[in-house]
């Protein structure tokens, strides 16, 4: 019996029936989770589906990767775009960020 744990859809990749994107499974696999807790982090997910998903990653690795480093690129992009949008706003941000931090210590 040959089952399907991830599909692509919407230009991405997510695990099959579900709302959950591969790249939260290859990036907590890659932060050295095992397989055990990255289901625990992911409740709507069982233990078959995590390894799964993993196994899928490892045999599509080279395909996978390139599709995360694109998305993280574009990611960047739209960041620094919407930075230079309104970098009033950034600022702000910034300015209450380090205030609640300099509260926290």
């Amino acid at each position: 019996m040959n089952r399907c744990y991830v599909e692509e859809r919407e230009e991405g990749f997510w695990i099959s029936g579900t709302r959950v994107s591969l790249d939260s499974i290859v990036y907590a696999f890659h932060g050295g989770q095992t397989a055990e807790s990255i289901a625990q982090m992911f409740p709507v997910l069982t233990l078959e589906q995590v390894y799964g998903a993993i196994a899928h990653y490892l045999a599509y690795r080279v395909k996978i990767d390139e599709y995360l480093t694109k998305a993280r690129s574009d990611s960047e992009r739209l960041s620094q775009t919407a930075r230079e949008a309104d970098p009033t706003f950034y600022q702000k941000m910034a300015d209450a960020r380090r205030q609640v931090q300099a509260v926290g210590r």
